[in-house]
């Protein structure tokens, strides 16, 4: 059957009187519809989503290509073929629209079942396309306009409508459980595709419904795709969805323009035109610009995060080599602690007499093997300390016991040391005795006694003071060793131990350094001390597993030191 001619008069007029609203309503849709839906396609082809949304594409632009021929032909035939695709398209079109959704946010395919049921759904659609329950009648008058059948149209809008509200069932369940930044994900998602069904299919329903003029109310429901379009782009964007970066800005940009250009479809006179014009060509000049600078900032972004990945590997290989390395210190200091030990012992029996008289030649030799000695075994016990801090392996045995009783056991062992350097070693302890705190006793015994022999080293004359108190709060180190003016520990009392010493001083912009390992101060060469560096950061680190504070106080060079360290009476280890 073929429509009547040009030349008829009916359909003169309803040719020419075609809604200038067609082309712009349905020509840029279908062109950033496809537009966005390639670009993401071809971007990831192995993506489910990306294949999804350019099946929705498709479908749409398909529908759309549709109607503009059912309105600008004048072929019966050919308009009586594409409308009984309407209905099909229509229901293909909303379950491509919900498989997406699941797809995007579940970042995972739907399971078989709903698979299944999807099918069924589709399926009358199918099998209805070319029977009467769709297309019954073609009006010759009207020249295009056909009658459908009411439970073929009843049943794809119904479908329409049950997928909006399935997905809008599944946008809150998935809302609910999802991380904070997917929330605002989903909902961009679910504002974007709701609102384009929800205008596809209303605007479709009612016209239906009212009289064969107001047909044209579908041209409004395609708008709802560019707007669907337009919120994937800002998800492109913003989100990085479907791991797309500098291609959302290039569909925003087209996009805009294909939207100006539009508006020469329906240009009523020359200013409109010229506008239109200007219009597209500042949107052409400030696009350029805009994809150039995004392009820009998306490589230096790529370029930063190429060097943080390689900062990343970089720092594990050097955390791997520092783990290492702990660990044949560990294993170093083990096998040579025994034999040292043997060696300190033998000298010390030799130096007793146990072996008979010795001469004064050799009894000074073997002072100097037995000093030797001694300074190695220290030296493998910070090694094996150190090792065991960065391990993790460090082990304190808390007990309850008093500072006071062990500050006087090192007065008894460096009394002597000092009287032979001729230095005094004074001991200051509170009338008042200290209270008992749960301590490690060796370990503190062990960071006291390095204070006291590093004050008695680093002294060329005068000499040290051991002084312990109790204080009702504890003071706060900030990192770079210094106290915090106005910050108490939160452990409240705490006992104090200060050893002072008239010694060679250190500068402030030294201290920092002092704990940290193998840091030594720059003016101790000049008094030819040995020592390794370890100790100070061996003693900060048992101070600290205390929940105590240890830190060290200088006037300066040659105004001598006061190493300090206080631990909580209350805290239990």
């Amino acid at each position: 059957m073929i429509c009547p001619s040009f030349a008829d008069p009916k359909f003169l007029i309803i040719a020419t009187d075609v809604p200038a609203l067609l082309y712009y309503s349905h020509i840029p849709a279908i062109i950033i519809s496809l537009l966005i839906g390639f670009f993401v396609f071809l971007k990831d082809r192995s993506s489910l989503a990306g294949r999804l949304l350019l099946f929705i594409s498709l479908s749409f632009s398909l529908w759309t290509f549709f109607s503009l021929i059912t309105w600008t032909n004048n072929n019966s035939e050919l308009i009586m073929l594409v409308w009984s695709f309407f209905g099909a398209l229509y229901v293909l079109l909303c379950i491509l629209s919900l498989y997406f959704v699941y797809v995007f946010i579940d970042k995972r395919d739907v399971s078989f079942k709903i698979k299944i049921i999807l099918g069924l759904i589709f399926l009358p659609a199918i099998i209805l396309v070319s029977t009467a329950f769709n297309i019954f009648n073609f009006n010759l008058t009207l020249c295009g306009v056909t009658n459908e059948g009411v439970y073929y149209t009843n049943y794809y809008y119904g479908v329409g409508f049950l997928m909006f509200l399935w997905i809008l069932f599944l946008l809150i369940a998935r809302y609910r459980k999802a991380e904070k930044e997917m929330k605002k994900q989903i909902i961009l998602l679910g504002f974007g595709i709701e609102f384009f069904l929800l205008s596809f299919f209303a605007s479709g329903y009612i016209a239906s419904l009212l009289t064969e003029n107001s047909y044209d109310l579908e041209f409004y429901g395609l708008f709802g795709m560019t707007f669907f379009m337009a919120v994937l782009a800002f998800l492109i964007v913003k989100y990085k969805a479907f791991e797309i970066k500098l291609i959302g800005a290039q569909a925003l940009v087209v996009s805009l323009i294909i939207l100006v250009g539009s508006q020469f479809f329906f240009a009523k006179n020359q200013t409109s035109i010229i506008l239109t014009g200007v219009t597209m060509a500042l949107s052409l000049g400030f696009g350029y610009y805009l994809i150039r600078s995004v392009k820009h900032e998306v490589e230096r972004k790529e370029e930063l995060q190429l060097m943080a990945d390689k900062l990343a590997q970089a720092n594990d290989a050097l955390r791997k080599l520092d783990n290492a390395k702990t660990e044949f210190i560990s294993i170093a200091s083990h096998q040579l602690r025994t034999p040292i030990t043997a060696i300190k012992g033998f000298a010390s029996l030799l130096l007793e007499g146990a072996y008979g008289e010795l001469s004064e030649g050799v009894h000074g030799a073997l002072e100097k093997v037995y000093s030797s000695s001694e300074r190695l075994v220290s030296l493998i016990e910070d090694l094996l300390n150190v090792s065991r801090i960065e391990s993790g392996r460090m082990v304190f045995a808390f007990e309850k016991a008093t500072v006071e009783k062990l500050i006087k056991e090192l007065y008894d062992n460096f009394i002597l040391i000092a009287k032979t350097k001729k230095f005094y070693l004074d001991l200051k302890l509170p009338e008042t005795p200290l209270p008992e705190v749960m301590m490690d006793y060796s370990k503190i015994r062990e960071l006291v006694s390095n204070f006291i022999d590093n004050a008695l080293k680093y002294t060329e004359k005068g000499g040290v003071t051991v002084k312990a108190e109790l204080r009702d709060e504890g003071v706060v180190i900030d990192e770079s060793g210094f106290v915090i003016e106005g910050k108490k520990s939160e452990f409240g009392k705490v006992v104090r131990v200060t050893v002072s010493d008239t010694g060679i001083g250190i500068p402030r912009e030294e201290i920092p350094y002092l704990f940290k390992k193998f840091s030594r101060g720059k003016d101790v060469s000049r008094l030819h001390v040995g020592g390794t560096g370890l100790g100070l950061y061996v003693g900060k680190a048992i101070a600290e597993n205390h929940h105590g504070a240890v830190w060290i106080e200088s006037e300066g060079a040659d105004k001598g030191s006061r190493f300090i360290i206080e631990i909580p009476v209350e805290h239990v280890g």
